[in-house]
């Protein structure tokens, strides 16, 4: 291969920026499953404790994970599947485990993926208030046909962004969904600390709960249950 085009395939699969680059990586950690599976393991592992026990994980276990795989990929500028043999001949296995897991997780994104969708249609075209309702998610996961055309869209979408390459695809889109993901969450958040329940607790009342640990009641089991727990939301996007 001549140095021009050696350059122009370099060029293409870099990040033109430091904030690319970071959204990309923001992009990568925080998922779906941070979202909308994290407050369901919070309040089901006694809300503050759950939270403790997830930082400390995140800034050792996943914080080092993160840092392993910039380093790795820096280092020989390739994809996971030849990165770790171009480490060491003998960890070349690893790399194909390492490759197998994006396609055994990719059904499972495209799924919830597609639900985001869907509810996100349904709420754009003014019919939020009929979602809203206890049985229209069940209604719509055992549709014989509108499950899998959102599954398809959000599966096509993915594929062109991953086509358009880490410049035009990936960074780029990240520069946009990133910062609207984080304004959108913000959102929530405070629309949530106005919530008010059937029991007369408001949402201030349940971020009480969710930042001051408290271990009343619990027992090394369930300690155990809490951190296996938190290390799952730290790996699962």
């Amino acid at each position: 291969m001549a140095n021009s085009e050696k350059q122009s395939l370099t060029k293409r699969n870099s990040f033109s920026s430091s904030l690319g680059f970071v959204l990309a990586a923001a992009g990568s950690a925080v998922g779906l499953g941070n979202i909308w599976r994290f407050p369901y393991l919070a309040a089901k592992n006694g809300g503050g404790i759950f939270l403790v026990i997830y930082l400390i994980l995140a800034l050792t276990f996943g914080f080092t994970l993160l840092v392993s795989e910039v380093a790795m990929g820096r280092k020989t500028k390739q994809g996971c599947l030849t990165a770790y043999g171009e480490l060491h001949k003998k960890s070349k296995w690893i790399g194909v485990f390492a490759e197998i897991v994006p396609f055994m997780i990719l059904p499972y994104y495209c799924l919830i993926g597609g639900w985001v969708l869907k509810y996100f249609t349904v709420f754009a075209t003014g019919n939020g208030t009929a979602a809203a309702s206890d049985d229209y998610f069940g209604g719509f996961i055992t549709a014989p046909v509108s499950p899998i055309i959102f599954d398809v869209i959000f599966l096509g979408a993915t594929a062109i962004v991953i086509a358009l390459g880490v410049n035009k695809g990936i960074e780029a889109i990240s520069k946009v969904l990133m910062p609207l993901l984080l304004l959108a969450i913000i959102g929530i958040a405070i629309f949530s600390l106005t919530l008010k329940g059937n029991d007369g607790r408001t949402g201030l009342d349940g971020f009480k709960i969710f930042i001051v640990p408290n271990i009343d009641g619990m027992g090394a089991k369930d300690i155990f249950n809490v951190v296996l727990d938190a290390m799952g939301s730290c790996s699962i996007r």
